[in-house]
């Protein structure tokens, strides 16, 4: 009997897929978010972009070739994702020095403090995010109304996005009914006709993007639905409870970054529960976390301080819901 037996530690099955097929699955799936800004900002929304991914690759390359004496893996995607998502959550405006910055602090901090990629605790590009939104407050909150390649990068429009203009208008004592005429419809939220960040402003374009995910199995429904439907439905009993001080769930939905957040950062493998359950629970987290924020919080927009918190936890949740091992009994 010539047969060989090789006996080898599992897994056993291996179903083809890999951290670089992954990783540029997600870009591809972040590209008609990337064709709208770059449509509705035309150059700014190009050079914010551009120098985002650029200096990600730089800082990763750098601080893996020479600080930490390594191979680099630039050609993995993940420096490319943390640039597109700093860029989305950015204004189109936003200088390019501070733009440096941010992928400084995403890549160098957020990232290979920890060890790189699938070591790191927090959302690289949320680190950067916020990083900048508490140094650069200004600069941060100057967006740019999307008037196309008409629209100056160096004297851009600007516009209070939709979020704000009702937390403005609250802080004054105006009523919501008061406040809603003046605030894009939820159609024009929903196609990315208001002022925001390259990643607000393209909803339909962001949930072609979920759709491509999860058919690919990249991603799978339990994260971003999950965070979806805990706003809509806290955000629901906040309205019902007080409709003139709370604005109901679709435009909670359709504002801000929540879909943005809810599709591409909250479901980042290295940052998210390993279990359905965990991933549940965590959902439910940021969804909550998200409406307590933007209700009673000082910031109009909590989606990055929610998905950043929820972070923190996932070492605990993984800890506490472990998925079944191969072969154990249910009970």
């Amino acid at each position: 009997m010539n047969t060989k037996v090789l006996v080898a530690p599992s897994p056993h099955v291996h179903s083809g897929d890999t951290i670089q097929k992954n990783m540029y699955g997600v870009v591809f799936a972040m590209l008609p978010a990337l064709v709208f800004s770059f449509v509705y900002f035309g150059m700014g929304a190009i050079i914010v972009t551009l120098t985002a991914v650029a200096s990600c690759y730089l800082f990763e390359y750098t601080i893996q070739k020479y600080l930490l004496k390594g191979e680099p893996t630039i050609n993995d995607g993940s420096a490319l994702i943390t640039g597109m998502l700093l860029a989305f959550n950015v204004p189109a405006n936003l200088p390019i020095w501070i733009i440096i910055i941010g992928a400084l602090v995403a890549i160098g901090i957020g990232k290979m403090t920890f060890g790189g990629l699938g070591n790191n605790v927090f959302n690289p590009a949320l680190v950067g995010r916020v990083f900048l939104l508490i140094s650069f407050p200004v600069q941060m909150t100057s967006w740019p109304k999307p008037l196309g390649f008409s629209t100056s990068y160096f004297d851009a429009e600007t516009a209070a996005t939709p979020l704000a203009l009702i937390k403005e208008g609250l802080k004054k004592g105006e009523a919501l009914s008061s406040l809603m005429p003046h605030v894009p419809s939820n159609m024009d939220m929903f196609l990315g006709n208001m002022g925001g960040s390259m990643g607000e402003i393209a909803g339909a374009a962001l949930i072609l993007g979920l759709f491509y995910m999860l058919a690919k199995k990249i991603i799978s429904w339990h994260i971003p639905i999950t965070i979806l439907a805990t706003v809509a439905i806290f955000s629901g009993i906040l309205h019902l409870a007080n409709p003139e001080a709370y604005a109901g769930p679709m435009f909670q939905l359709l504002s801000g970054g929540l879909l943005l957040g809810a599709i591409f950062m909250a479901t980042d493998y290295v940052t998210s529960p390993m279990s359905n359950k965990g991933m549940i629970i965590y959902g439910i987290g940021i969804g909550f976390l998200t409406v307590i924020i933007r209700a009673f919080g000082a910031y109009p927009e909590g989606v990055s301080f929610a998905i950043l918190i929820m972070n923190a936890f996932v070492p605990l949740i993984n800890a506490y819901i472990k998925p079944k091992r191969f072969g154990e009994k249910r009970k």
